[in-house]
């Protein structure tokens, strides 16, 4: 169904709008925003399509999103932003700052591992009833309590539902504030980006309403053993994978940083901008740029013990590998968003990259349908 594309784009990037327009010709999407800069400046400003399943409401520029996963990147980026600040030890130990976390022992596991995916600790063996992904404590209690599922740093497997409790009470301990709190104070206003985890009663009308694309056959979780890893970590508790609670007032409302973050492609992108300036944004610093550097480059690469696939990490961030691609640069990092959201920098080419939608698609492989035009496209005008 073709649609009517808004925004900017520089006219060398033409092809970048082609492609954009192109996934909506083709059915791919519903409504979507695309934000591009290069050092630092936007040259990709384009949206389109409709905010809710009954196309009643049309994406506007301001149109939010939720994100999902791509919230991950944004803990993590709040994370490093703790570093530069000597507030947080990559290398202390999780419980020099949440105490109760030593038990069932843990006590010696670094931060670092929480943000690598190397502490063992994906899924929960507590059941939790269906609600608990939005109870801070019930999740954070659990997640202290829990023996890690692998010895810790021995192995990597995708956190996929519990990253952002484990790393969200960390920043929670060490700021004092909530999670939601301090990714406002650090990085919402200081970089003014439209971000924020968790969405304020006020802006559900600019909100659009995640809707479940036909999967049209097999998706690449297809491939769990029932008793793996992969089931225990999402779908425990039971809200973790149910798409139409993600559009309700509860989910929207509660801090989840690991899948709650609404936003616009254009935060995104800029967000990641700082990064591809090594850490400066419109002439400001906020991260050194060995810290960037030390964020970004892969810390673990192989066979994930929960995806059950081939992934790698660097701290808090996904790094493009050949099995999953994020353009075709080898050092490309960032994170995506369950059923198709991206947010990524590719420090060798200076590009950031924002792009959200509301139509959420699962294919045979972790790569979106909808990304090759628009990474074929930006590349080829580079």
């Amino acid at each position: 169904m073709a649609t009517d594309v808004q925004g900017t784009c520089d006219p060398a990037f033409k092809a970048v709008r082609d492609g954009f327009a192109a996934n909506f010709a083709d059915g791919l999407e519903l409504g979507a925003s695309l934000s591009i800069s290069i050092d630092g400046r936007n040259v990709v400003d384009l949206w389109g399509g409709w905010a809710d399943g009954a196309m009643s409401r049309r994406w506007e520029r301001d149109t939010l999103a939720c994100v999902f996963s791509c919230t991950k990147g944004i803990v993590a980026v709040l994370a490093l932003l703790l570093v530069e600040q000597g507030r947080l030890d990559l290398d202390a130990p999780v419980a020099a700052y949440w105490p109760e976390f030593a038990q069932a022992g843990k006590s010696h596991l670094p931060v670092r591992h929480l943000l690598t995916h190397e502490a063992g600790l994906p899924a929960l063996s507590r059941q939790m009833p269906f609600g608990s992904l939005s109870d801070w404590d019930a999740m954070v209690t659990a997640l202290a309590e829990q023996e890690p599922w692998w010895e810790p740093g021995s192995g990597h497997g995708y956190h996929g539902v519990t990253y952002g409790h484990l790393v969200g009470e960390v920043i929670r301990r060490v700021t004092g504030s909530t999670v939601r709190v301090a990714l406002d104070e650090a990085i919402a206003r200081p970089m003014d980006v439209d971000l924020m985890l968790g969405l304020p009663a006020e802006e559900e009308a600019r909100t659009a309403e995640m809707v479940l694309g036909p999967m049209g056959g097999p998706t690449f979780f297809d491939h769990w053993q029932p008793d793996g890893l992969g089931p225990k970590s999402f779908r425990n508790p039971p809200d973790c994978s149910d798409v139409g609670y993600t559009n309700t007032r509860p989910f929207r409302a509660a801090e989840i940083p690991a899948a709650n973050g609404f936003g616009t492609a254009r935060a995104l992108d800029r967000m990641y901008a700082m990064l591809a300036g090594r850490g400066t944004l419109d002439g400001v610093r906020h991260l050194s740029a060995g810290l960037v550097a030390e964020g970004g480059r892969e810390h673990v690469r192989g066979q994930d013990l929960v995806m059950d696939l081939p992934t790698a990490f660097g701290l808090g961030f996904e790094r493009t590998i050949p099995e999953w691609r994020f353009g075709p640069n080898a050092n490309t990092y960032g994170h995506n968003g369950s059923g198709g959201s991206l947010g990524v920098v590719d420090p060798d080419a200076r590009v950031s990259l924002g792009y959200v939608m509301n139509r959420m698609v699962w294919g045979p492989t972790r790569d979106d349908p909808r990304w090759p035009a628009i990474f074929d496209a930006l590349y080829g005008a580079i």
